[in-house]
């Protein structure tokens, strides 16, 4: 089941507010941050001008995906080991909500998220 309009809102305006100020407005053609909602889960991800591509050409790195779980009512944080592939965060795998699971991120006890 998807997000409600009100859970929608809330999510743009908590996660879309954290991605602005992660990286400083000096550094943002170079480093930005983005979100994009898919049913129950909130990936966050890095994005950066391409490497050896041309100008203007983006990638977007996914590096942290929070799930919902409703019958539960708890978000579930992961984040993206360099196999490619979503492992739940050891220290602070659960959250009751999600400005309590941006704060786990923003902890970044185990360097996972940003080095």
């Amino acid at each position: 089941m998807a997000f409600s309009i009100e859970q929608l809102g809330d999510i743009d305006y908590l996660v879309g507010q954290w991605c602005l100020l992660l990286a400083p407005l000096e550094i943002k053609k170079d480093l930005d941050y983005d979100y994009e909602i898919d049913g129950q889960a909130v990936s966050v991800f890095e994005v950066r001008p391409l490497w050896r591509g041309k100008p203007g050409e983006l990638t977007r790195r996914p590096f942290v995906k929070f799930r919902y779980i409703q019958s539960e009512a708890l978000w579930h944080i992961y984040w993206m080991r360099a196999s490619g592939k979503w492992q739940a965060y050891e220290p602070n795998p659960i959250s009751k909500d999600l400005n309590e699971a941006l704060q786990v991120i923003d902890a970044d006890q185990y360097g996972c998220f940003f080095g």
